[in-house]
């Protein structure tokens, strides 16, 4: 006797609040297009692998940003600290203006890509696009990572996100 095929839809809202137990790290992930910064705010990260030195992230393709990452084909991420839940709102936020979105913003271009890398967040990747991969609504982009550095967090733990909210783990 065989198992029974599986069928069906999920609802998006119990899918979102399934998922949403999963607590994730919070970043920004920034690229570069015709010399202008883009940046967006993400939990869809992860390392792949060692050698080579390879991470993803998920890009929503209805959001600027898509198209940009996939253009360039070098960006950076930034690992946000406990402290810096305003500027994960603030790259959340659509519709920012995109010419004064880093206004008051401390940055530093990354050294091998010059994606913007964020003043005092826990660590920070530069890559290049390894890779694409057709995610649904999403695009799931797979970097080879150049170069890397750690912060001056001052001993703060990560921010991160659970069940739609920020939350912040002590350092240590």
């Amino acid at each position: 006797m065989s198992a029974p095929e599986p069928s069906g839809t999920v609802p998006p809202g119990e899918f979102r609040a399934a998922v949403g137990q999963f607590a994730a790290g919070i970043l920004i992930m920034t690229t570069l297009q015709d010399g202008v910064a883009h940046a967006m705010t993400a939990n869809a990260f992860s390392s792949v692998s060692l050698d080579p030195p390879l991470v993803l992230v998920c890009v929503d393709k209805g959001v600027r940003m898509h198209d940009a990452v996939l253009d360039c084909g070098y960006w950076a991420v930034s690992v946000l600290a406990a402290d810096q839940q305003r500027l994960a709102a603030r790259f959340a936020k659509s519709g920012r203006d995109l010419y004064s979105q880093f206004d008051g913003v401390e940055t530093e271009a990354g050294p091998k890509t010059g994606c913007l890398v964020i003043g005092g967040a826990l660590s920070w990747l530069e890559c290049r696009t390894w890779a694409t991969y057709d995610g649904g609504d999403h695009t799931i982009v797979v970097g080879e990572v150049l170069s890397l550095g750690h912060g001056s967090a001052g001993g703060q733990g990560p921010l991160i996100h659970h069940a739609s909210h920020y939350r912040e783990l002590p350092g240590g």
